[in-house]
């Protein structure tokens, strides 16, 4: 078998991501080799496989969900904003250049078409399944002509596709029928039916409307997933919560220790990587928000600068919201502070940017004794150590490089009385290096917080995945999904007019 399904979506955030995540979950639980594709990726949110390559992080999820170790195969173009206009583009794990978004739609993205062809045909020829995930919707009419992600490849490749509908956000059955009817009749063929994602209430009372789609369109549902908090691990698009909300939806158990620990993270423009909380919070007793006011870092005991694709931009926006004041203030009364890759490049002394912002000398923060110098390569890496006495690995994706020219030894970076930094991502998942971490933050914060002993970060993911697969397994037609994937869209589905435009 050599079994393969695009799922699209009727808009960005309709739940591509965790359904192909849940559907891999599912085949590799019945012994399937599956493996995940993404053709083509918008995100800044990415992860180094083991040979050195950058992809989404939501393909290591969703390879994580196989069971399998992640590769560049399975996301060979990945686009990382740098403003409104612009992207780097990394092919097959690699940067190769600044485009934008008019470059590359006016030509070189159709010119990839036959890579990411090759790149699913190599993954089909190992695998016995590949569940690929489309990108924002397969009928943006005016991006059709370039597509490479969605029709594009599903014509290219022959596969059936399966459309994920949020019906959470309200008028689901018009978006599926308008998705279909503004595809080509050689597009639609392809398009085997709908499941619906995020549903609250009684399925019967759906059960009439999905019938009438289905006299409608031809084409059957296949699933009714429910509404469940804390599901959206490792997504693409953007903060999955408002601005001050917490980062974790779901219910953690109680502190160990009398005090919780309050974490602010400062929401700073092209934010990466921002799944670095994500350990935090998952700690009992840690409560972790985005803030993006001076005020907001008042009763933090630890405040983190994140990651970024633009070190210079974030840095400007700190000091005209006034966050740069309150983290010099917190810094010179001893209060934790944790810099990720650009947020530890922000709180250095002086910033040397030829390649980012191209903005040359630029004064940091200067919290940290660390003078960085942006490279043309970037570093790609996946380094391990030991740090607080304990066993931490990561990964790092930078062009900064940065010359540590004091304080005490942290990771690659240093430490400085309670500011921290380092380039590392990730390291917070190394559960003994956390706790020790957390240790150090609650006493110099003055909190009775105790970590708790037996967390497990590996552990809540594993069971993150198996409740996906658990809700492809309970609420969608497994073995209609199965003959799908095996056999190919169903012959003679009808066209729906009016279909694409000429």
């Amino acid at each position: 078998m050599s079994g393969g399904l695009l799922v699209a979506g009727t808009t960005s955030d309709a739940g591509k991501s965790v359904v192909t995540a849940g559907i891999c979950r599912w085949l590799a639980r019945q012994g399937v080799r599956v493996a995940p594709f993404k053709a083509q990726n918008m995100s800044l949110n990415s992860f180094v496989t083991r040979e050195g390559a950058e992809i989404g992080r939501a393909q290591a999820m969703q390879a994580q969900a196989c069971r399998i170790e992640p590769t560049a195969l399975m996301n060979p173009v990945l686009l990382k904003p740098g403003g409104e206009q612009s992207s780097q583009v990394v092919l097959l794990g690699r940067p190769v250049g600044e485009m934008s978004a008019r470059g590359y739609h006016g030509g070189r993205q159709q010119r990839l078409l036959g890579t990411v062809l090759d790149c699913l045909a190599e993954l089909r020829r190992t695998y016995d399944a590949v569940i690929c995930e489309g990108a924002g919707s397969p009928a943006e009419i005016n991006l059709r002509r370039t597509d490479i992600v969605n029709m594009g490849i599903a014509r290219g490749a022959r596969l059936p596709v399966l459309v994920v509908g949020d019906i959470d956000r309200g008028g689901v059955f018009a978006s599926f029928f308008g998705t279909l009817a503004l595809l080509a009749p050689e597009d639609q063929e392809l398009v085997a039916g709908f499941l619906v994602n995020k549903f609250r209430g009684d399925v019967s009372l759906l059960e009439p409307g999905l019938d009438m789609l289905r006299d409608l369109t031809g084409r059957r549902t296949y699933g009714v997933l429910p509404f469940r908090h804390g599901l959206g691990i490792d997504e693409e698009d953007g903060l999955r919560v408002s601005l001050r909300g917490a980062v974790r939806e779901s219910a953690v158990a109680p502190p160990v220790g009398e005090d919780v620990l309050r974490v602010a993270v400062c929401a700073i423009p092209l934010m990466s990587n921002f799944t670095d909380v994500d350990a935090l919070a998952a700690e009992p007793g840690v409560v972790v928000r985005f803030v993006d006011r001076p005020e907001e870092l008042a009763d933090a005991d630890l405040v983190i600068v994140p990651g970024t694709r633009g070190t210079v931009r974030a840095l400007e926006w700190l000091r005209a919201r006034g966050l740069a004041d309150a983290l010099v203030r917190r810094a010179a009364s001893q209060r934790p502070v944790l810099g990720i890759c650009g947020g530890f490049q922000i709180l250095g002394e002086h910033i040397e940017d030829e390649v980012e912002s191209r903005a040359g000398a630029v004064a940091g923060l200067g919290l940290l004794p660390v003078r960085v110098r942006f490279a043309r390569e970037k570093t790609l890496a996946r380094p391990a150590g030991r740090a607080l006495g304990e066993p931490v690995e990561g990964y790092e994706i930078h062009h900064g490089v940065a010359s540590v020219e004091g304080g005490e030894p942290f990771l690659d970076g240093c430490r400085s009385g309670q500011t921290w930094g380092t380039h590392w991502h990730g390291s917070l998942e190394s559960d003994r290096f956390r706790r020790a971490f957390l240790r150090e933050v609650a006493a110099a914060a003055g909190r009775r917080f105790v970590p708790a002993p037996d967390t497990s970060f590996a552990a809540l993911r594993e069971e993150q995945l198996d409740r996906l697969g658990d809700l492809i397994e309970q609420h969608a037609d497994t073995d209609a999904l199965w003959r799908l994937i095996e056999s190919g869209a169903p012959q003679g589905l009808p066209f729906i007019p009016p279909g694409a435009p000429a």
